[in-house]
């Protein structure tokens, strides 16, 4: 088993000590939290070691899961990486592009793996459909969640809308032509809700939104592609997948058919996959075991991360610049 070790140990730490401990793909050594009286507690209530440094914890481990606030995660992973250790990153990857570049680089130079944690990505409801997202010319996305004071010191592009943005990077094959957004700051120093136009170059556009000030949670996506329709529902773990084609000659009494204008008959029909219930964090902490231990790619890499952060940062930079306007 590989041995790990968790650097933060606030509300998401917490969840990935307790998930860590229980795998059978790892095995937790303990974590290092720089606030002590915390750290303390966690060790107390827990039974988990607490180190009392970030070097002794990286020195202990074969794998660093780095669960600290984003403006830390670069230098973490630097030191880990160049330790020879391979690293964990929660999302967004690090607080700047510039920054996540060089994660790249190090991770290239001392041949360590690195997962960034985009958990939507081990939703049950997103990976019974992924495969049947194909070419898809239209997304539309609503992340929505009631206030909390957690993550407030980020715009909500990088707190809940870059969830969206990786999912997008990963279906849609094709680079980002332009972004045009816009965003309010409601009870917050920065954006608490953003609407986002992203264009890529193959024509594909995707309409994104994202508020923390909702009355009600939501988090929904939907892909309209060439004769299909397929919506997500993260928070429920539900997917629908609507088709259409070329409605029988003798239609059945129960058979859905559409006839536009010209005469052209379609039948719907529904091709909705089973959903399998799943943790997704535990998922994407145990598939990073398995390509490290296969020497495979990891399924969110550093460079899936930094492209979702790059995009976010061309949303946030659009939206600053209608706000200055």
């Amino acid at each position: 088993m590989l041995k790990v070790g968790v650097l933060g140990a606030g509300h998401l730490g917490k969840i990935h000590l307790r998930l860590l401990n229980q795998s059978n793909k790892y095995e937790l050594v303990g974590f290092y939290d720089p606030f002590e009286e915390n750290a303390t507690k966690v060790a107390a209530e827990f039974g988990y070691k607490k180190f009392d440094t970030i070097s002794e914890l990286i020195a202990a481990v074969d794998v660093v899961d780095i669960v600290t606030p984003t403006l830390s995660h670069y230098d973490c992973a630097k030191e880990a990486i160049q330790a020879g250790k391979h690293v964990f990153l929660e999302k967004p990857i690090s607080n700047t592009v510039a920054e996540a570049e060089e994660i790249i680089a190090l991770a290239k130079k001392y041949n360590v793996k690195g997962q960034v944690g985009h958990v939507e990505r081990f939703n049950p409801a997103f990976t019974a459909v992924k495969d049947k997202i194909q070419s898809p010319m239209f997304i539309e996305t609503h992340r929505l969640a009631e206030f909390n004071p957690r993550g407030t010191d980020v715009p909500v592009v990088l707190d809940l809308m870059i969830h969206d943005i990786d999912a997008i990077l990963s279906v849609v094959k094709s680079k980002v032509k332009t972004v045009h957004a816009s965003g309010v700051a409601v009870i917050s120093d920065s954006p608490d809700i953003c609407n986002a136009r992203i264009e890529f170059e193959n024509g594909c556009v995707a309409n994104v939104t994202s508020s923390r000030i909702s009355m009600k949670n939501m988090r929904k996506s939907r892909f309209f592609q060439k004769d299909a329709y397929i919506s997500v529902d993260y928070l429920d773990k539900v997917c629908e997948v609507v088709k259409m084609k070329d409605a029988p000659e003798v239609p059945g009494d129960f058979d859905m058919i559409l006839q536009n204008a010209e005469g052209v008959k379609k039948q719907i029909y529904f091709d909705n996959p089973s959903v399998s219930p799943n943790n997704a964090i535990l998922d994407e902490l145990e598939t990073f075991a398995d390509a490290i231990n296969n020497n495979t790619t990891p399924i969110v890499t550093l460079e899936d991360g930094t492209e979702a952060l790059r995009v976010a940062y061309m949303i946030i930079e659009s939206m600053e610049n209608r706000l200055k306007n």
